[in-house]
């Protein structure tokens, strides 16, 4: 398991943060600490995109999406419509109850830890998920870098979308302590399991990354030092 829970492949940068930040918040020796979430980073952001409402409706039952989701690694060189990454992104971490915030994917806390980036041809963007935006972080089609980050990985080089899971483990430590970790980890399960799930729905394929070299990969997309990739989640249209 890659992450916050060291493996085969770990992120010296990220495990050192990690302890000190627990240790700093007394996490380490069995307090929990409690306090405000940290505040947003600071992003150069090159434009913004309102997205299309997402749609609440399908062709398909659950039933039926869930009978037909499996992973797919060849895709066609089709590009997806700002409609369908729009969809997409909204299944993983869309805000479904406006007043309250409350999103798609549960969360410990209603903390919501996650950040999700779309990698695509046309350059990085971050997902907003107040006001259902993309932030566009650069213009370079990073893909293929991206694949050597996640292990070699073709399909990821190949997909016409790649999202990219992160998590802040200090929104969640805040309240939870070192029970963070597992939390945040489960929480990027769900919001990778409804991405894929709305994938089969629109008629895409797509398939689930966990190797990675992940300071390799938070370099290349120039994350916030707070902020570690947890999951890729490669996506387009079936070849």
């Amino acid at each position: 398991m890659t992450g916050f829970i060291s493996g085969a492949i770990t992120s010296t940068r990220k495990v050192e943060r990690r302890t000190a930040l627990l240790s700093a918040c007394g996490l380490l020796s069995g307090g929990v600490g409690f306090g405000q979430p940290s505040v947003q980073p600071v992003r150069r952001i090159l434009s913004e995109i309102t997205l299309p409402s997402p749609q609440t409706t399908s062709k398909l039952t659950l039933e039926e999406v869930l009978a037909r989701r499996r992973s797919v690694r060849r895709f066609a060189p089709q590009a997806l419509a700002v409609s369908e990454i729009g969809q997409l992104m909204w299944a993983g971490q869309g805000i479904t109850d406006a007043p309250r915030g409350f999103r798609t994917a549960p969360s410990a806390g209603a903390l919501y830890p996650l950040e999700l980036y779309a990698v695509t041809p046309y350059g990085l963007y971050h997902y907003v998920p107040r006001g259902h935006r993309l932030q566009r972080l650069g213009m370079e089609d990073l893909r293929r870098a991206l694949a050597k980050a996640a292990a070699d990985q073709d399909c990821v080089g190949e997909a016409s979308l790649d999202i990219v899971v992160a998590g802040v483990l200090e929104r969640t430590a805040v309240k939870y302590g070192e029970r963070a970790e597992q939390y945040i980890l489960l929480e990027a399960g769900h919001a990778a399991q409804n991405i894929l799930l709305e994938a089969t729905a629109l008629g895409l394929g797509g398939v689930a990354i966990g190797a990675m070299y992940e300071d390799q990969l938070a370099e290349l997309l120039s994350f916030p030092e707070e902020e570690e990739p947890l999951y890729v989640l490669a996506l387009g249209h079936p070849r």
